[in-house]
């Protein structure tokens, strides 16, 4: 389990236009577990009511038993991992469930996860900061 920061981006927003103040931004930290076979984050119903965010829409997702379900999804996370930084969209699970981050926010922050060990770890080729992949067009 990994140790994650979330909060509410529409509230960090407001705060930069003044409608807010910094502590009212909804904001939780939790454990989750990082899985490259996972697309996105993944959080549980309780968590996205903690931080106050609303279904954008619907999306199918298969599990690892084949299953497919229809979740919800939110957007506007501001997700903080080993000290790097994105806002991202995530699956609504049931409450309760153990909060997944997925491939997705993994590349998007440039972040490993060790085979063996399960750990989670800063990319060791871009140490200082995340490094993205970008094709160009001629």
């Amino acid at each position: 389990m990994h140790s994650i920061q979330l909060a509410n981006n529409h509230d960090e927003e407001d705060v930069k236009r003044g409608h807010l103040r910094p502590h009212e931004v909804r904001a939780v930290q939790i454990q989750a577990v990082a899985d490259p076979a996972a697309t996105m984050l993944v959080l549980p119903a309780d968590v996205v009511g903690m931080l106050g965010l609303f279904p954008d829409g619907y999306r199918k997702v298969r599990y690892s038993d084949g299953r497919i379900r229809e979740l919800a999804w939110v957007s506007s996370i501001r997700m903080t991992i080993l000290g790097r930084e994105t806002v991202t969209n995530a699956l609504v699970a049931d409450a309760g469930t153990t909060p997944v981050v997925g491939q997705i926010p993994l590349e998007e922050l440039d972040l490993v996860v060790d085979p063996q060990s399960r750990d989670l770890r800063v990319n060791p080729e871009s140490p200082d900061a995340p490094l993205l992949d970008v094709l160009s067009a001629a």
